[in-house]
């Protein structure tokens, strides 16, 4: 559905009229820009800004459709980029990603959401109290959007960072029964950083073409100059989010090896004590079943304290046992 529909000039609001069309034109006449924020739309909806705008058929499909990665594509009359915000839920240990897309034209901008976690409401408010930004043009709400994004990418690998020492705290816990469920929880801890990495890896290439770094090295269409140092900040704040899913990942893989590690140490201990008693299990076993051999020449058959011997010795035995393994911690 279409959410919002204004025209800006000079950094203020000025309420669009119903055609789209007339938005545009009042707008490039006056040197304002339209924007128009939609939300999860139909074909048929999208169909009336895609015809009114120009916007490109590949585009629009991908608008459609969802589901992208992260990426810039530049066409004849528009700009197409798509972001992923992300939403973390703490208690559940689940990263859940959005998408906007945004189309920037010469004196437009149209914003396609979809899912939740998005920051649009909070950008409008913040460039309608910062008309300076705002009268920047279209391209402020390309970077106020992308800002607010990352900012909040941030936000996200800092409690997943909480988490993960809470985490890591529980696998080196001495409680073992703390840590029977550990695997599974590491496990999907490092599903959620893979789900947070697909978002914010992306982006890079896309935030560095809007500051001018391309490969290319050519300047984007329709992305004003003295947005450049805007976009350097978005990117200097994406390389350290970048930089902490890196050490989270290596970091989770490190406390699954350690838990694994951990787990086939118990495992070696345990088998060492089930060694052990198995061991002092043996010797009166062994006594036993050789005293109850039914021969009738044997030794001490006819001794009157035969049988308090044979039990002497093995009490003996197994106490000579017990504490050569307790000397040498198997028990």
């Amino acid at each position: 559905m279409i959410i919002d529909c204004a025209v800006y000039r000079e950094g203020h609001r000025t309420e669009g009229p119903d055609d789209f069309s007339d938005a545009l034109e009042q707008a490039r006449a006056s040197g304002g820009f339209v924007w128009i924020g939609l939300h999860e739309p139909t074909a048929d909806e999208f169909d009336l800004v895609s015809q009114e705008f120009g916007l490109h058929p590949l585009a629009v499909e991908d608008a459609l459709k969802a589901h992208q990665r992260p990426k810039l594509e530049v066409y004849d009359d528009s700009l197409f980029m798509v972001l992923k915000p992300v939403a973390y839920e703490p208690h559940s240990d689940t990263v859940s990603t959005g998408e906007v897309m945004i189309f920037l034209g010469d004196a437009f901008v149209v914003t396609v959401r979809h899912g939740e976690g998005s920051p649009l409401n909070a950008v409008q408010s913040r460039l309608e109290h910062e008309p300076e930004l705002l009268g920047k043009g279209p391209t402020s709400v390309v970077y106020a959007i992308a800002d607010a994004a990352v900012d909040h990418y941030l936000d996200v690998a800092t409690e997943l960072q909480t988490d993960l020492e809470e985490l890591e705290a529980e696998v080196f816990s001495p409680d073992a029964a703390g840590t029977r469920h550990t695997a599974s929880r590491v496990y999907t801890f490092k599903r959620q950083i893979l789900e947070f990495r697909r978002a914010t890896g992306p982006l890079t290439q896309p935030v560095a073409r809007l500051m001018g770094a391309g490969a290319s090295g050519a300047a984007v269409p329709f992305v004003s100059e003295k947005a450049r140092p805007f976009f350097r900040d978005v990117h200097d704040h994406l390389t350290r989010v970048n930089e902490s899913v890196e050490s989270l990942d290596r970091l989770v893989s490190d406390i699954l090896s350690a838990h694994l590690a951990q787990v086939s140490v118990r495992q070696n201990d345990d088998m060492r004590k089930i060694s052990a008693w198995a061991a002092m299990a043996a010797v009166p076993t062994m006594l036993a079943g050789i005293y109850g051999m039914n021969f009738e020449h044997m030794p001490e058959l006819r001794w009157e304290w035969s049988y308090p011997a044979v039990i002497l010795a093995m009490a003996v035995l197994e106490v000579l046992l017990y504490r050569l393994f307790k000397q040498r911690g198997w028990m």
